[in-house]
């Protein structure tokens, strides 16, 4: 297998590299006379282009996407969808003079080793620029969740240490670093803006909440939700760690304090606690699902640092070209994207099960 599709009946296959003509994804198994437009894409698209502000790479793409095929009169037909984003202000000139060497943190030297040859403009296919797929079919799945309620949030719970104190929702787009305090969100800029001054970049947390999400999704032992979900997450090429509900904080925890005292609410059971995260057995229990992801420092930095050749010599590099200097703002819009295509698969397998008495 090629690892470049995920899903099992709403299925996505993505395709292209940073610095090719065009990057794009095809979507299977997507309900027939669903209402989508370009628009609709276009909306979640715009969360993750670049250039949005000063701390994010000036890399100027609209990523404006196009729909090809499995839409007819503004719904979806049933048949595969595809979608293409062109890209228009990629740099290749700007890796030139780096083509030969392997760049610290990068994929570079592991896609050599695999396959014998690489795309190193701009990293190819293992660049970030891959996930602007993954958000528009993201944007695809999410009509699909609305249809039963389930809404997604994802933002920025801290970056390079700094962790916002409070959680308001209706800030999270109203400043450069999606964080839901706008005090910290101050701070989190200040600190982003001194790593550039620096030539260096600095990582942090997202935190996502899953509203409305059905009890049931999941599958026993294999296929269980917070294991798709971390599949699907940790294919970000920036996450390094995942957790659900208390996360390694259950570690620290007895059984008597970690275990969700449960209590029935009119026609539902639920709990008093959510340590679990609104995950049970690997199968959803009606509570909001609630993860943590751990981002890295965007690893193109300007310092110069130790490498090799392609030809087996140390060297020392200093990467140029147009960078984050943290990556959380603009993953935001990728998180969400990864959660709903999840469990847009999840509710469909779910309901699959249901069609027989």
């Amino acid at each position: 297998m090629a690892g470049n599709s995920f899903g099992r009946i709403f299925k996505i296959t993505t395709f292209g590299e940073s610095h090719g003509p065009a990057i794009g994804v095809v979507i299977d198994g997507v309900p027939p006379c669903l209402p989508l437009t370009e628009a609709d894409i276009q909306f979640e698209l715009d969360k993750r282009r670049p250039g949005q502000s000063s701390i994010t790479t000036q890399r100027n793409e609209p990523d404006s996407v196009e729909i090809l095929s499995g839409v007819f009169e503004k719904q979806t037909t049933g048949t595969p969808i595809a979608l293409l984003i062109r890209n228009k202000d990629q740099r290749s000139t700007d890796y030139s003079d780096i083509k030969d060497t392997f760049r610290p943190g990068h994929a570079d030297y592991t896609y050599m080793q695999k396959y014998g040859i690489r795309d190193w403009r701009g990293g190819g296919r293992a660049s970030g620029r891959e996930t602007a797929s993954r958000v528009a079919a993201g944007a695809v799945a999410k009509i699909i969740l609305r249809k039963y309620n389930i809404n997604i949030i994802a933002y920025t719970r801290a970056i390079a240490g700094i962790y916002a104190q409070k959680i308001d929702y209706s800030v999270i787009e109203k400043n450069d670093v999606r964080c839901p305090d706008m005090d910290a969100a101050e701070l989190m800029k200040q600190r982003i803006k001194e790593a550039q001054e620096n030539k260096d970049s600095v990582g942090g947390i997202i935190e996502a909440v899953v509203h409305g999400c059905p009890a049931g999704l999941g599958e026993p032992v294999f296929d269980k939700l917070d294991a798709l979900l971390a599949h699907a997450l940790l294919s970000i090429g920036a996450v390094k760690g995942i957790e659900f509900g208390a996360g390694f904080h259950a570690a620290e925890m007895t059984g008597a304090k970690h275990n969700d005292k449960m209590y029935v609410d009119g026609d539902k059971i639920r709990t008093v606690t959510n340590n679990a995260g609104g995950i049970l057995g690997g199968i959803s229990n009606g509570e909001d699902i609630v993860l943590r992801l751990a981002v890295k420092p965007t690893a193109s930095i300007s310092q110069s640092q130790q490498t090799t050749t392609t030809s087996m010599k140390d060297t020392s590099i200093e990467i140029k070209g147009r960078h984050d200097p943290c990556i959380c703002p603009r993953i935001v819009a990728v998180v969400e994207a990864m959660i709903a295509i999840t469990l847009a698969d999840c509710l469909m397998i779910h309901r699959a099960k249901s069609i027989l008495p």
